[in-house]
């Protein structure tokens, strides 16, 4: 007696009859059913600003949630390959099956943001790394809060505002925020309404493309309610961070101030070890000669393609097993000779002849 293998019963089968771990199955049935990393489902999608991408994604059970500020890293697959980023969420910190929003400026030659912009429709489905991040609202919010932005870097500030709002706080929030223009603001028209129900908020648009606007002055943050005993937060370009930084200290306010880049920077290999050598990646059976760059960049222009995050050294998602060789952190510039040690791809570049575990 035979029997026919239905249309979708047929990949269930052919799963079921190879090696893969039981995520592999659920995912045949739903992609949001695995159990060994969170997914989430893009369920809107809004291009209303120029080069920018808002998205509001359902997460799945797996989800732990985040702190106001705190960064995701969400994978995408691209051409076949899974390609992951950084991304803050926006929303305010609260329950992991709550919406998470993220709002993503398509860079130039950005893979996974320009992927996103162009390509990110309601149901695709994305993976989730857990939050990480210091850059934070405290346990115990500060008396008065100084938040300053620009551009892009509104969204980890955003979610402290929207936070410090859901939570109750009734100190003074100041939300300086620089964009070209109004039409560049995200979130404009809710901005405006929470200043309008909160009388603790004082919101200041600054636009750096329109008369009377511009770049960061220290009368920007003239008449601040209880700036003497404000936590400043600061997130942006980072000519925007150091102005602030130094306005701070040189007015001599002595509560903290706590700063996040939004885009990687860029690191320099030492000019006298720069080059020479042979780079060995060992799993792959690829050798190039060292140019300088970093080892994640040399190997990614090899064609290979090992797991990669933050491409700043932060999320620790590159990290390889340098078998052999000498590498120099390009942070640091310090130079690490032992055998059998994890590096982070991003952030270390190889001197001389290098064998590593990719």
């Amino acid at each position: 007696m035979g029997f026919r293998v239905t249309t979708l019963a047929r990949p269930l089968l052919t799963a079921a009859l190879t090696p893969h771990p039981l995520d592999r199955y659920l995912e045949l049935l739903d992609p949001m059913l695995v159990r060994g990393e969170s997914r989430a489902r893009v369920v809107e999608v809004d291009r209303s600003i120029p080069r920018r991408v808002r998205l509001v994604l359902v997460p799945s059970g797996t989800w732990k949630g985040h702190v106001a500020g705190q960064f995701i890293q969400l994978g995408v697959v691209i051409d076949g390959v899974r390609q992951t980023r950084c991304f803050s969420p926006a929303n305010a910190a609260g329950s992991p099956r709550e919406p998470i929003e993220l709002i993503v400026t398509a860079q130039p030659g950005g893979l996974v943001s320009e992927h996103l912009h162009a390509h990110a429709r309601v149901g695709t489905v994305v993976s989730l790394s857990a939050a990480s991040g210091e850059f934070v609202l405290p346990d115990r919010l500060p008396t008065s809060l100084v938040l300053i932005s620009g551009g892009s870097g509104i969204t980890p500030v955003l979610s402290m505002l929207r936070t410090a709002l859901a939570s109750g706080h009734t100190g003074p929030i100041t939300f300086l925020h620089y964009a070209r223009s109004s039409r560049d603001v995200s979130g404009y028209d809710e901005l405006r309404a929470l200043a309008s129900r909160h009388p603790q908020l004082d919101l200041r648009l600054i636009y750096t493309r329109t008369p009377g606007g511009g770049h960061f002055a220290a009368a920007h943050l003239d008449a601040i309610d209880g700036i003497d005993d404000a936590q400043f937060f600061v997130c942006g370009p980072a000519a925007l961070m150091d102005a602030v930084e130094d306005h701070h200290r040189a007015a001599g306010w002595t509560q903290p101030l706590h700063r996040e880049a939004f885009l990687a920077p860029t690191f320099a290999a030492d000019p006298g070890d720069a080059t020479g050598g042979t780079v060995t990646f060992l799993r792959s059976g690829t050798s190039v000669d060292n140019d300088g760059r970093s080892l994640l960049e040399q190997a990614e222009a090899s064609g290979l393609t090992p797991e990669s995050g933050c491409r700043m050294g932060i999320c620790f998602s590159c990290n390889s097993i340098k078998r052999s060789g000498a590498v120099r952190n390009l942070r640091t510039g310090a130079v690490d000779t032992e055998s059998d040690t994890t590096i982070q791809l991003c952030i270390n570049a190889p001197v001389g002849d290098v064998d590593i575990d990719v």
